[in-house]
């Protein structure tokens, strides 16, 4: 059976892959709109997402990088308005 990405289904699991869920870094940094580069900056300095190895493989959970994109909303430093009232 084979999955419409191209991706191959392993017997008896029903519809999904073992990876369903999970994004490797080069489509995560095509998502965010950032290079690979900066996401392995961000995972040196322990600010970006948590991810996990296979192998050589970095992946990143989807789940897990939506809630860390809500911190890093909730952290983002508040600017004053240009020319607002005081």
């Amino acid at each position: 059976m084979t999955h419409p990405e191209g991706s191959t289904v392993a017997p008896g699991t029903p519809g999904g892959t073992l990876l369903q869920g999970w994004i490797s870094r080069t489509d995560l940094a095509r998502e965010l709109g950032v290079c690979e580069e900066t996401l392995r900056r961000w995972a040196d300095a322990r600010r970006g997402p948590p991810f996990v190895k296979a192998g050589r493989k970095i992946l990143y959970r989807r789940t897990t990088v939506l809630e860390w994109l809500e911190k890093q909303e909730d952290a983002a430093p508040r600017r004053a308005r240009a020319g607002g009232r005081r």
